[in-house]
């Protein structure tokens, strides 16, 4: 189908779901960009595997692949790591690189609705035309087209990455992302807003502000604080005073304890402290464990080998009662600049 639609998903019912909401698959581009892993790509295949084969437990895995070549590959390493292969579906589509949150559709629904799932296709311009993005930027084309689903495509550059959700109206991003000029530099905050309204399904947006150091992306919300369910948020905090990120995640706690939800509601605010400084080639890297992917079977977590990865594993644990929270190791993952969550789309039933 992948027909653009008129008028706003607003204006027809839809909205984009919580994480947590039952997901019928989701959706990766396997990476293969040297270039956001310089020197050691190859070393971060074997978490990425075990990622796409926790996700498989419990819904369907969708590929992104270049070619034929690339799927026999990466099916061949699934297989030796007993990957159930009937949930795994590979597409030719080829990308610039792997960060589908970003790159790839979003998902929006309305079980009322005659056709109760759509997509809307934001432009990309890869954080600020930073990188090559032509192929990536026609990901959500593509996926359209494959599952025969209409689209909505506003006219604002957008990263899923920016924005987090509760379902009930609730989306929180920051000011240092979607108010860069390097993105929309012809629209105001107040028109964002009204994008973010209008082509999310959503009634109130909470703005943050800065980012961790070393997120190239200007900002992206979800290394700083996750929606856990409907009223509660998971927020970043860093408890040494010397730290660069100290400041900016006391900043943004602050604002969250001000803020209140669509239903007029004070949020429920858990701390999640920061990991260890992690360094490579003297670059700090983003490392932050909000950057958790939520599917059917599992809550994934990067884990970065130090002492707080299980004090946010308990933490997470007793956030996610109905599912497992498992810890994969994000330390050569984390070298591209991000993590779990920013390398998945969930396509909700």
């Amino acid at each position: 189908m992948d027909t653009d639609l008129k008028s706003t998903p607003e204006d027809q019912g839809y909205y984009f779901p919580a994480e947590w909401e039952k997901h019928l698959a989701t959706w990766l581009s396997y990476p293969h960009n040297e270039k956001s892993w310089p020197g050691k790509i190859h070393t971060i295949f074997p978490f990425y595997n075990l990622f796409i084969k926790e996700i498989s437990k419990g819904e369907e895995v969708h590929i992104n692949v270049s070619d034929d070549k690339m799927r026999q590959r990466i099916s061949e390493e699934l297989e030796a790591i007993d990957v159930d292969m009937s949930h795994i579906f590979f597409h030719f589509h080829p990308t610039n690189d792997a960060w589908c949150r970003d790159h790839g559709p979003a998902f929006l629904v309305n079980p009322q609705a005659e056709i109760p799932k759509v997509i809307v296709n934001w432009k990309y311009n890869a954080w600020g035309g930073k990188y090559p993005h032509d192929l990536d930027d026609f990901i959500p084309h593509r996926i359209a087209e494959y599952l025969g689903l209409p689209t909505f495509t506003p006219p604002l550059v957008m990263e899923g990455v920016s924005v987090d959700f509760n379902g009930k109206g609730d989306l929180i991003t920051t000011e240092a992302c979607l108010l860069n000029p390097n993105r929309n530099p012809d629209y105001s905050q107040r028109q964002i807003e009204e994008y973010l309204c209008s082509y999310y399904g959503v009634k109130n947006v909470i703005w943050l502000e800065d980012g961790i150091i070393g997120d190239d992306t200007d900002g992206h919300v979800d290394d700083l604080t996750r929606f856990v369910n409907e009223d509660t948020v998971v927020s970043m905090v860093e408890h040494d005073k010397s730290n660069e990120n100290y400041h900016p995640l006391k900043r943004n706690l602050d604002i969250l304890a001000k803020e209140r939800l669509a239903n007029g509601k004070q949020m429920n605010i858990i701390e999640l402290p920061m990991p260890k400084t992690v360094i490579y080639n003297d670059e700090i890297l983003p490392a932050s464990y909000a950057n958790f992917y939520i599917c059917n079977h599992a809550v994934i977590v990067p884990t970065f080998q130090c002492n707080n990865d299980d004090k946010a594993l308990e933490i997470l644990s007793q956030c996610f009662t109905d599912r497992k929270v498992i810890g994969i190791d994000s330390t050569d993952i984390i070298w591209g600049l991000g993590s779990f969550h920013c390398l998945s789309q969930q396509e909700p039933l």
